[in-house]
């Protein structure tokens, strides 16, 4: 990779001068520094703005130099340069890697293929057509269920990527629910509980289902699916549970199998990886809550961050420095986790939602080349909302052993309502922007008690901070695919895969050899769980 060994130990070198370096030093010397070491993209025609502030990280100017030039030698701007020319990026299932087209626009730069047979843009926008104008109908009472009710309630039933976009999404963006939209429940796990507590108090003439499966053979996903059935069938009657059930798939065949009307079937394609799908038919239950303008802003944002990476130069390109940054973190300064915390309670599911987009896509130990890294990959991803973070773990952000680099996302100005007057909104939005940045400040600068240690607060621990105007659909967006890109250029610097995920099929396949021990006890089972079947037998009182 041109030479890239060289620039790791050049690295090397940077961090063994600056890792003894106090912060706040870096601050003292460099008056405009906030001002060196922050970026912002303001999209042309809007008012949307969202910012990097990666000052308080131990980079300076030489050590980032020297970071632009390792993305250089790993080849990431032809690796940009493949991923939006449609070129098979995702080795190992040989496939190209198009999401972003997604949420393009028949003039938009991903219609870049002459040739109709590859140009993806006509049947994209006439299945986001289908699926907006459903949620329309949905919305505004056309579409009803059985007996005529209006649908009051939407039960999303999927996993990982069908359920964790969707769910972050639909929360994030509450206070942008059209007046008559559903109510929108998610059902992921296979324990029944989760099935039996959404549902509870619902009434099923009023609510529609959405089987939200790429395959439709998901088996947490289709055995909810089978609950839904039984209780929708139990209420309206086998032959009227067409009006009551949606199939966001890529098997229609199957989906129709299993009783939904082809006109509720939304498709998406072999090359839209789960984690990558909400811009699709998958965020249906998203445009049922938030409607077809809503949903098409949020599309536009994702946009202007395609755009952004796709043109800007590295040194001014956010998703680039912001993956630069993640790679200084976990290989030169051995970070192992990076903790997410929005300051923002609608953002409560985003950390959650990029554990999967992250460590689903760089939880790699193989390279591209088909043989072992030499190099850590993707770190362990979490965290929780602020400020309920500050009473919960933040102790060990400022004081345990372990440094954890700290990416702070702040939402700056709040949308009310009528509980709450405009000069209280102001007060709680800015007392949330204060103890961001003070979290922020007291990480990077520390405290010293020389006469209680107890007391000692090193400093030195590392955050970034996005900032974002507030939280609409467009700067939601915005925020998605800088995660997106910052997940490819890492997975690029690595030379890794980020885009397949094979890691998650093995435990699959043996649920499937282990269940038959559960209801049989001769059925055959490896000695690994034979001594924890036979006690769960026990314990259940099964002989």
């Amino acid at each position: 990779m041109k030479n890239s060994e060289n620039m790791w130990r050049n690295l090397g070198d940077h961090w063994q001068r600056l890792a003894a370096r106090p912060m706040a030093a870096l601050f003292d010397e460099n008056p405009a520094r906030f001002a060196q070491f922050s970026l912002s993209l303001t999209p042309g025609g809007t008012d949307a703005l969202l910012g990097l502030d990666y000052s308080k990280t131990a980079l300076d100017a030489a050590a980032r130099a020297a970071l632009l030039d390792l993305a250089r030698a790993c080849d990431l701007d032809q690796g940009r340069k493949d991923l939006f020319g449609g070129q098979a990026i995702n080795r190992t299932e040989h496939r190209a890697v198009l999401h972003m087209a997604l949420r393009g626009t028949s003039d938009d730069f991903y219609a870049r293929h002459d040739d109709p047979a590859t140009n993806l843009m006509p049947m994209i926008l006439a299945e986001r057509g289908r699926f907006l104008a459903f949620a329309e109908n949905v919305i505004h009472g056309r579409h009803c269920g059985a007996t005529g009710k209006k649908i009051r309630h939407v039960i999303n039933i999927g996993i990982g990527g069908s359920d964790l976009g969707p769910q972050m999404a639909v929360r994030a963006l509450a206070a942008y629910h059209q007046p008559g939209a559903p109510a929108i429940h998610f059902v992921s796990n296979v324990d029944p509980a989760h099935w039996m507590d959404a549902v509870r108090g619902v009434d099923p003439n009023e609510s529609l289902v959405i089987i939200a499966s790429k395959t439709f053979t998901t088996s947490e996903t289709m055995t909810n699916a089978r609950a839904a059935r039984a209780w929708l069938s139990a209420a309206v009657g086998e032959k009227n549970i067409s009006n009551h059930l949606v199939a966001l798939s890529t098997n229609i065949p199957l989906a129709q199998k299993f009783g939904v009307a082809e006109k509720n079937i939304f498709g998406f394609w072999d090359w839209v990886g789960g984690r990558y799908s909400l811009w699709s038919s998958i965020g249906l239950s998203l445009a049922l809550a938030i409607g077809a303008d809503n949903f098409l802003q949020f599309l536009a944002g994702a946009r202007a961050m395609d755009r952004h990476f796709h043109d800007a130069e590295f040194g001014e390109n956010l998703p680039v420095l912001l993956g630069l940054i993640g790679v200084w973190h976990r290989n030169l300064c051995g970070y192992t986790s990076r903790a997410v915390i929005p300051y923002s309670e609608r953002l409560a599911r985003l950390p959650a939602y990029l554990q999967q987009l992250d460590m689903e896509s760089n939880g790699k130990s193989v390279g591209l080349d088909g043989v072992a890294v030499t190099r850590p990959t993707g770190p362990v991803v979490w965290g929780e909302p602020g400020t309920n973070a500050q009473h919960a773990f933040f102790q060990l952000l400022h004081q345990g052993r372990d440094i954890i680099p700290v990416e702070f996302i702040l939402p700056l100005n709040a949308r009310g309502d009528a509980s709450l007057s405009a000069a209280q909104l102001q007060e709680q939005q800015n007392l949330l922007i204060a103890n961001c940045l003070a979290q922020s400040e007291a990480l990077a600068t520390g405290e010293s008690h020389a006469s209680d240690p107890a007391r000692d607060f090193a400093g030195n621990r590392p955050s970034v901070t996005i900032l974002l105007r507030r939280l609409d659909p467009f700067h939601l967006g915005m925020l998605i695919a800088l995660y997106e890109y910052r997940v490819f250029v890492e997975g690029k610097i690595w030379g890794i895969n980020s885009f397949d995920q094979f890691g998650v099929e093995l435990g699959k396949k043996l649920a499937m050899r282990i269940l038959p021990a559960l209801t049989h006890a001769n059925a055959a089972i490896s000695p690994v769980s034979q001594g924890l079947v036979r006690a769960i037998a026990a314990m259940r009182g099964v002989k």
